[in-house]
């Protein structure tokens, strides 16, 4: 096996901590996986047995609001871990993921991780914390939903993105991960015309700059406070 796909897997956050040897063990029990753009890795009420690592490409996950309607929980980049809930619960699957570009993933089955996590518990350890990342985004997105304007959830959303890919620039923090503003929609459960109206403002404001998909955050100190801000 490669040394590549030993990379790949040591930048999975809960396997980051084994050794080579122990990478290379578990890697005997992965699969590759190839989804075509707009595939679904999952639905909803899928048997969850296995647990997927996101190599390259992007997926979205989907769950149902309770007036039936779409609501985009996350984005799933390369190192980001999907179905690490059924995995320990063998339940179905709680939410639908979508591949948004070409996507390689690396497959674990059930049967084959679980007496792995047995055996190390440093990465199981880390499992747990990504659990608890999962828990705490999810009740932060329905709190932002209840409490937030859209300004607000916007900026929260891009200081959270800019915190994750971000990259210092002299005209402020990049975030160097396209966004196209339906996604951005997507995640503030808003329009894209919403999203659209809003960056155009705030670039008028100089709180951002916008270029070929690609934002920029010129005045963290504003949105930290427009993230702050409860709707009167």
């Amino acid at each position: 096996m490669s040394v590549d796909r030993r990379e790949l897997l040591r930048g999975v956050p809960i396997f980051s901590s084994l050794s080579d040897r122990e990478l290379d063990l578990l890697l005997t029990y992965t699969t590759t996986k190839r989804l075509k753009k707009r595939a679904f890795l999952c639905r909803r009420g899928d048997p969850g047995l296995q647990l997927f690592a996101v190599m390259e490409g992007r997926l979205r996950v989907v769950g149902e609001g309770g007036d039936g309607r779409e609501v985009v929980f996350n984005f799933m980049d390369p190192g980001d871990v999907i179905g690490e809930i059924s995995i320990l619960d063998s339940q179905p699957r709680s939410a639908t993921v979508e591949a948004v570009q070409e996507s390689v993933l690396l497959a674990l089955h059930r049967r084959d991780l679980l007496p792995f996590f047995e055996r190390n518990p440093k990465a199981a350890m880390k499992l747990a914390t990504v659990l608890a990342e999962s828990v705490r985004r999810l009740s932060e997105l329905v709190e932002d939903t209840v409490f937030l304007g859209l300004p607000s959830r916007l900026a929260k959303t891009l200081l959270s993105l800019g915190r994750r890919y971000g990259k210092e620039t002299p005209q402020g923090l990049l975030i160097d991960q396209k966004l196209p503003q339906h996604e951005l929609g997507e995640l503030v459960g808003t329009s894209r015309e919403s999203i659209n109206k809003q960056l155009r403002q705030w670039g008028e404001e100089g709180l951002v700059q916008v270029e070929r998909g690609y934002v920029t955050l010129t005045d963290r100190e504003r949105l930290q406070e427009l993230a702050r801000l409860l709707p009167r």
